[in-house]
């Protein structure tokens, strides 16, 4: 169906303003809001097991009476024995005790905008709450997400993708109301469908070829700018470093949270006007010198000297990081991600890329006790030397993808 064919059969449900149009709206958009409403629901669970960790893990270890090393011993085989029941699975339940156990061993590790959204206000509870009562209230979203699931359609794209054409037609007209004409947007979406099922498949190794490697090397180096900076160490032990630092871990933390909030919403609100790169650049100063003052603190505080100002230091170093991780460096890598890679190797570029950020998240969560163990500001001059060499890369690989088409992008990268 052409452009203008579709302009006009959507055009009446604009116009026209009686009592079943009106009422039509109101169903299609309740009905997009709660779809809406549970599915991000997953990625704040996401952030409250990310949070989980900083506001607990002194009165888990003190409860259960555990050691650093005990704990990372017991999360550890259940990582092994989940990867080894996925690697030798014969049928569902095996796979599904595998995922299971390393996705406890993961989240355990762990310990050891609604990802932002939960990791805060796990935060901000976990200094009132406690550690049991805060693992209570993080089931709360897992319950809306799992009941929500009975209440919203299934993704139309999907359905129409594995060919069950009556329940695409059905789950698209849910969404956009019971008396609204879907059959432009139908059409549209198996189109869509229909070109991407004719493109070459991409295997691993095709990402390697002289015409991808560049985007996959921008993909990839960002989430290693991203995730071997330091986040998640200094996100998961938040509470720690300001103890050791001499400061209020409550109110530490909950300055941090708001904190959070506020900067993402900012970076948000500003990723299409100011561009990816200057973002990236700016993210990227601020988690160097967001690492050099807490280096300074424990630096202080080791040598005994200016006591007074070790604190005052360390909180601010860390408040300097994550405002700066927040604006860029936290989500400007995935939107950049998803603008480089040619539509028929976005699938096996992005999991490589997800993948690498994930063993990262993984190493810099289980070093960070261990490094701060060897040396308190030495751990902090390593992320900061880190964060300079993701400024480098930034300026001398990363383009700027800002408004434009991938054709523009992939002539930027391949020049």
């Amino acid at each position: 169906m052409a452009i203008k064919e579709q302009e006009e059969v959507r055009e009446p449900l604009v116009a026209v303003e009686d009592g079943s149009a009106h009422e039509n709206s109101k169903e299609n958009l309740w009905m997009v809001y709660l779809s809406t409403f549970v599915a991000v629901c997953g990625s704040y669970e996401f952030g409250t097991c990310a949070g989980y960790s900083s506001p607990t893990q002194f009165a888990i270890r003190e409860d259960l009476n555990l050691s650093l090393a005990e704990a990372m011993r017991v999360y550890t085989v259940f990582c092994i024995a989940g990867w080894l029941a996925i690697y030798f699975a014969q049928g569902a339940l095996a796979l599904d005790i595998g995922r299971l156990a390393t996705g406890y061993g993961m989240g355990a590790f762990s310990y050891v905008f609604m990802i932002c959204a939960g990791v805060s206000v796990s935060f901000i509870i976990g200094n009132v709450l406690t550690w049991r009562a805060l693992a209570l209230v993080d089931l709360v979203p897992c319950a809306v997400l799992l009941f929500g699931l009975f209440f919203i359609p299934e993704s139309p794209r999907w359905l129409a993708k594995i060919g069950k054409q009556k329940e695409f037609e059905a789950s698209l007209q849910k969404l956009r109301g019971k008396d609204a004409d879907i059959s432009g947007e139908a059409a549209e979406i198996k189109d869509y469908i229909t070109t991407l099922e004719q493109l070459p498949k991409a295997k691993l190794l095709d990402l390697f070829q002289r015409r991808y490697l560049r985007s996959v090397i921008i993909g990839i180096g960002l989430m290693v700018c991203q995730q071997f900076g330091g986040i998640n160490g200094i996100c998961f032990y938040t509470s720690s470093i300001f103890e050791s630092a001499g400061f209020s871990s409550s109110l530490g933390t909950i300055i941090y949270a708001i904190l959070q909030v506020v900067v993402t919403g900012l970076g948000a609100a500003v990723i299409d006007k100011v561009g990816r790169k200057p973002l990236l650049l700016v993210s990227g100063t601020g988690l160097v010198l967001g690492c050099v003052l807490p280096a300074i603190s424990f630096y202080l505080k080791v040598h005994e000297l200016a006591l007074q100002a070790a604190p005052i230091l360390a909180v601010t170093g860390i408040l300097v990081y994550i405002s700066s991780f927040s604006v860029g460096m936290g989500a400007v890598p995935w939107v950049v991600m998803s603008e480089i890679f040619p539509i028929n190797i976005k699938g096996q570029a992005g999991s490589l890329a997800t993948l690498v950020n994930w063993f990262g998240a993984w190493l810099c969560s289980y070093s960070f006790n261990f490094l701060m163990a060897w040396s308190s500001y030495g751990t902090f001059i390593l992320y900061a030397a880190i964060n300079a060499l993701a400024i480098l890369f930034i300026i001398t690989v990363v383009p700027e993808t800002k408004g434009k088409t991938l054709e523009e992008i992939q002539a930027a990268i391949n020049v």
